[in-house]
């Protein structure tokens, strides 16, 4: 790669340092080689995980085998997608503080995860989040209810891991066409049915395990490396962005969010999408049953607040390092747009060695989130409509597992599609859509079926329904698909909807239809399963034990 010097028009105060926008970064066959060498290492791990996968509970929620600390870790890795890697460094290069928001707000969303919902959840259910939902509820109903927003919110989640791996791939590999990049989506979406077909989520949390190490460890090396460039002064570093971007703004509030009124309420949606989203992440709410005690599923959780809160620490550094010793404008203008600068920084770090490794610690990380999101849907389309909805219960594991893997292969096919259409879009923002749509369609009727003894069906479908179809709709005419320069149909303009996020509308809208309808319900539902939830939830009595072999 040519990294040359701004040129004399550069104002002084710029760093020497900073490169014009290359079109590939490293050695193609060093990034290529250490690729192929995490993929057969995870592939042996996977291998090795399948051999113990005999029944549905070992398939979808790994025997319930794994302590706290080891499912806090894959949790980390679950969370930890691209779009906190790529994404969020991306935007704080280009957007400073505000970019920076994203890494605040993805923390203080496991609050609400620990507090209201991990506990609770883990001694309601068995493998899905409508196992807790249909537990005194009509199974019906709110099972194809739960699934529906399920395959929703992962649909929209892949797509964002799917045009990070394509942005970051066409990066290292030197492959700026579209056809090209595509090709990348199509192998990647492969590798993810095949880790997910053949080691279930055992296979899954032993690879999430291993990339939320290998990027912490990465993120932590990176962080160190950039802050001694500028001996350790914080202040330093974000002076020297600031002088690189040409303006002190991205050091303050508001150069994204803050220019007009609309960007100050996109703000507010934008912030409500992330802190709610993340106890209604199906992907994310799975994981509490691979242990096996509620005790262990609230450790799991104080373990991944600190990982994961020490990454986002670490983002802060890596972020404002890239828009000081890259420069926003040759970040915006590489191939991968926004998401090369993690990348980027790794290049000009370490050269093409580290930023090989950057990149396949990257490219694991999105394998390893990819995989936990299909096995996740697959789980709720098999288990909640298959077993339990079209058979009725009447239906034996090994037939649920067989479904399982078909969907696999059907939601991989589906997101290497809509990944190749997502191309370009910045992966944080599209992960902050799924997050508003995990809050609408799911958060409601969660703490609803939690909390409030009178909730019913009714009540429930409306929420779940109401508040998915509001967050789609209003997205399909947002500025994000249509109406601007970054959108995903940057020909058209339906955008009647002026804000990029949803949340502030559709996430009020879903309570209210929650409780609309369940006053509306005069049926009402059985009592003594609503006092038996309540003990069970908060006790444990009865609810699903580890599974010996």
């Amino acid at each position: 790669m040519n990294v040359l010097a701004v040129s004399a028009a550069v104002p002084a105060a710029l760093p020497a340092t900073v490169a014009t926008a290359p079109t590939q970064a490293g050695e193609p066959w060093i990034n290529m080689a250490i690729f192929g060498l995490f993929v057969a290492i995870t592939l042996v791990i996977v291998l090795r995980a399948s051999r113990n996968n005999r029944t549905a509970a070992d398939y979808y929620a790994a025997g319930r085998s794994f302590t706290g600390s080891q499912n806090g870790t894959a949790i980390a890795g679950d969370y930890l997608s691209a779009a906190s890697f790529l994404g969020i460094v991306g935007a704080i290069a280009i957007n400073g503080y505000d970019g920076f928001l994203y890494s605040i707000g993805f923390l203080v969303a496991w609050l609400v995860a620990l507090l209201l919902v991990a506990e609770l959840l883990r001694n309601t259910g068995k493998f899905t989040m409508a196992d807790v939902l249909s537990f005194r509820l009509k199974q019906r109903p709110v099972r194809i209810a739960a699934a529906t927003t399920t395959l929703a919110v992962c649909f929209f989640y892949l797509l964002a891991q799917m045009a990070g791996a394509g942005g970051l791939v066409s990066l290292l590999l030197g492959i700026n066409d579209r056809l090209g990049q595509s090709l990348v989506i199509t192998v990647v979406g492969a590798l993810m049915i095949l880790y997910v077909l053949v080691g279930g989520m055992k296979g899954t949390t032993w690879v999430q395990i291993i990339k939320a190490c290998l990027l912490i460890a990465g993120a932590f090396v990176m962080t160190i490396w950039v802050l001694a460039l500028y001996g350790f002064n914080l202040s330093s570093l974000l002076g020297d962005a600031a002088a690189t971007a040409g303006t002190a703004d991205i050091l303050n509030p508001g150069l994204q969010y803050g220019v007009s009124e609309t960007s100050k309420f996109d703000f507010i949606s934008l912030a409500l999408a992330l802190v709610l989203g993340t106890a209604a992440l199906p992907h994310v709410l799975m994981r509490f049953y691979t242990v096996p005690t509620a005790k262990e599923a609230r450790k799991s959780v104080v373990w991944a607040i600190w990982l994961i809160g020490a990454f986002y620490l670490f983002t802060l550094v890596l972020g404002y390092g890239a828009g000081a010793l890259i420069g926003p404008d040759a970040i915006k203008a590489a191939p991968g747009g926004v998401n090369s600068a993690a990348p980027l920084l790794a290049f000009h770090l370490g050269g093409p060695l580290l930023l090989g490794l950057i990149s396949a610690v990257a490219f694991a990380t999105i394998l390893a989130v990819v995989a936990g999101l299909t096995i996740t849907a697959a789980a709720s389309f098999a288990h909640d409509i298959y077993a339990n909805v079209v058979r009725r219960g009447k239906v034996d594991p090994d037939g649920e597992v067989k479904v399982a893997r078909r969907t696999v292969v059907v939601i991989g096919v589906l997101s290497i599609l809509g990944g190749i259409g997502a191309q370009g879009q910045n992966v944080a923002f599209l992960v902050a859509l799924a997050f508003a749509v995990a809050a609408s369609a799911n958060l409601p009727t969660i703490i609803y079926s939690l909390f409030w003894k009178r909730f019913s069906t009714r009540g429930a479908v409306w929420s779940m329904y109401g508040g998915l179809a509001a967050a789609i709709v209003l997205i399909v005419f947002s500025p994000v698909v249509s109406g601007s320069e970054t959108a995903m149909i940057p020909g058209a303009d339906f955008a009647v909807f002026g804000l990029k996020n949803p949340g502030i509308v559709s996430i009020p809208l879903a309570f209210f239809l929650g409780w609309l309808g369940t006053v509306l319900d005069k049926t009402g539902e059985d009592p003594a399963k609503q006092a038996e939830m309540e003990v069970r939830s908060l006790t444990g009595v009865g609810a699903e034990k580890a599974v010996d072999h």
